[in-house]
Formats: structure tokens, sequence, C-alpha cells
């Protein structure tokens, strides 16, 4: 087994249960996403936002699905549009 298999195996196994212990469907976790984003934040703006980005999406969705909003029928609450919305937000650092 390589290592990135054995990392990933590792990753499933805590995501699973970091969900299992707030409540979170693991399913809603969608790491190459968050991959994605947290890096273009890291490297189109400054590396210490990476983290305070997914949490920022993280509260978007949240809230998104709290107010009663299906993110999958409303296009300013999909995941898809608030990732797009905050990208856009992404200046580089000077």
């Amino acid at each position: 087994m390589s290592d990135l298999v054995a990392a990933e195996a590792q990753w499933h196994g805590w995501i699973e249960q970091a969900c299992a212990a707030v409540g979170v469907d693991p399913a809603l976790v969608d790491v190459p996403m968050i991959h994605a984003l947290t890096k273009d934040i890291a490297h189109d703006f400054a590396r210490p936002m990476a983290p305070v980005g997914s949490f920022i999406l993280g509260v978007a969705l949240g809230q998104a699905a709290a107010s009663g909003m299906t993110t999958a029928d409303d296009s300013h609450t999909s995941s898809g549009d608030l990732l797009a919305r905050l990208r856009a937000t992404l200046v580089p650092a000077s």
C-alpha cells in the first residue's frame, strides 16, 4: 500500500469520526474541493487564510441549510456558487 493510499484511508476514518462527533453527514465532506479551495487561497492570497476560507465556506453552507434552502435547488446557495463567490474575493497579497 502506497503512503498516499494509507494516508487517505486514515483521513477517511478521521472524517467519519469527526463528522459523527459533530452530527455532520460525511458524504457532505468534499475533500478534493476543500483541498482546491485552500490551495487557491494559500497561493493566490495568503497561506494563513486557507483554513479560514474553508471555515467561511462551511458556515455559509450551514446557514443556507439552516434557512431551509436546499443547496441543490437554489443557485445562490449551491456549494459551487458559494465557492465561486468566495474565490472571486481572492486578490494576490502584496
